[in-house]
């Protein structure tokens, strides 16, 4: 998720776990915790590759957030010398703002390695987009009121509690709303004889009320989409083709098995004129993917292998405004 929601959401369980105790220093640490784990971003890897695919592994890890937490909680003690006979309820709060930030990056499509390194498959629930203000929105009220309430009277702790409680009822209902439209994307592909094998589904843009299914196949893949509001599952899906020959010869060059399996098969291979590019179809719309990587050149005329280049986004604009603006509200709204 984005950094104004981790660091939200640290600071809402960090001010339910300790913020009668503490103040507001709980309400600041959380939201300090549940900020740390995404600074793995400013550590290079070697190449944009690397940094795209390794971005929340061991940062990210409940394993390695279990072992670091009692440090940090050491840390924060030290800081605040009066509260040393709090340490272990300050090392409870930030194993929660640690470990709440991890999970929560696994309801993104983006894919969050949990157990490394015991498993380094990226674990991806992919039911939030990564910005969602139905899900921010109540977090930054409920600490608001601890900031301001807190102070006079127990008011502003129950306010962030029941605003942590609507989040969560929230981040419940965009697993139930997956389930509802991952039905509904299976129902209409057997329908219209697409094998369904290989799927993969995500909200778009900023809501749970409109859904997004990648089918991958031999050719390429299938779009559709489908509103939770929509009276039925006669979804349109439209075929794109990837051209996976581009890939002969640079197949096991790093880059293209790494993204490969972060990617979990759900990339697409195009030509972008003399450059072999590959995009992670899970992260975007057609035509206007996030995560693009020129992996190849082709030379006389065979692809061979270059340095990873991350290519800049193209943003099919029209195309988003039309998503949320005439499609959300389903075909009969």
């Amino acid at each position: 998720m984005d950094s104004v929601t981790q660091f939200a959401l640290g600071a809402a369980v960090g001010e339910a776990t300790l913020g009668r105790k503490v103040g507001n220093r709980a309400l600041v640490w959380g939201g300090i915790c549940g900020t740390l784990p995404d600074l793995d971003v400013f550590v290079p890897l070697g190449n944009v590759v690397n940094d795209f695919v390794y971005h929340r592994y061991a940062t990210h890890s409940l394993l390695v957030m279990a072992l670091a937490a009692p440090v940090v909680a050491w840390a924060i003690v030290r800081i605040h010398p009066g509260t040393r006979d709090l340490y272990k309820r300050w090392w409870l709060l930030v194993y929660l703002a640690f470990a709440t930030h991890a999970l929560l990056d696994g309801f993104t499509a983006y894919g969050t390695q949990l157990l490394w390194p015991i498993g380094s498959t990226p674990v991806t629930w992919s039911t939030l987009f990564i910005i969602d203000p139905f899900y921010t929105l109540p977090l930054l009220v409920g600490i608001v009121a601890a900031l301001w309430l807190s102070r006079e009277s127990d008011r502003g702790h129950l306010i962030n509690r029941a605003c942590l409680a609507i989040s969560t009822v929230y981040l419940g209902w965009s697993v139930l709303a997956k389930t509802w439209v991952d039905d509904a994307f299976t129902r209409s592909l057997a329908e219209q004889g697409i094998p369904s094998h290989s799927m993969f589904t995500t909200p778009t843009p900023f809501n749970t009320l409109l859904w997004r299914a990648v089918v991958m196949d031999d050719n390429g893949y299938y779009e559709g989409y489908y509103s939770v509001l929509d009276d039925d599952a006669d979804i349109e899906f439209v075929h794109y083709r990837s051209e996976q020959e581009l890939l002969d010869g640079i197949k096991d060059h790093s880059a293209v098995q790494r993204l490969q399996w972060f990617s979990k098969g759900f990339y697409t291979v195009d030509r972008v004129e003399d450059a072999v590019v590959m995009s992670d179809l899970r992260m975007g719309v057609e035509s206007s993917y996030v995560f693009r990587f020129q992996v190849g050149r082709i030379s006389n005329p065979h692809p061979v292998p270059v340095e990873p280049a991350r290519l800049p986004v193209y943003r099919d604009m029209d195309k988003l405004k039309f998503m949320l603006r005439d499609r959300v509200w389903g075909k009969t709204g």
